[in-house]
């Protein structure tokens, strides 16, 4: 249950990282709210998480969530580019949330 939690926590943190985007320097208010709300929610999830399991491997794996989901929500949404350096590297961090996650 608790890598749900650390998983959900990845995904508020593809939401405000996206909801970024769209608050404009937070200038506007319902992108701003919707942005720090997932923040928070993010957070507060993360800090259950590191109640139980190591700090080092539940930041990471939070991040490397965050980091793909970001990467891959960029490419839908935003025509960013998508090659195959950015799949390999995509990749690699996909091996290495397994990794830490297998041997947390």
């Amino acid at each position: 249950m608790i890598w749900v939690i650390v998983f959900i926590a990845g995904i508020l943190e593809i939401v405000w990282a996206v909801g970024l985007k769209y608050t404009d320097g937070f200038t506007r208010l319902w992108p701003s709210m919707l942005t720090l709300v997932a923040m928070a929610a993010s957070f507060f999830l993360l800090s259950i998480a590191m109640r139980s399991l190591p700090i080092g491997t539940v930041y990471a794996v939070w991040v490397g969530v965050g980091a793909v989901g970001t990467a891959i929500v960029g490419v839908l949404l935003f025509a960013e580019p998508f090659s195959l350096a950015r799949i390999l590297s995509i990749l690699i961090i996909v091996v290495g949330i397994v990794g830490l996650k297998l041997t947390a």
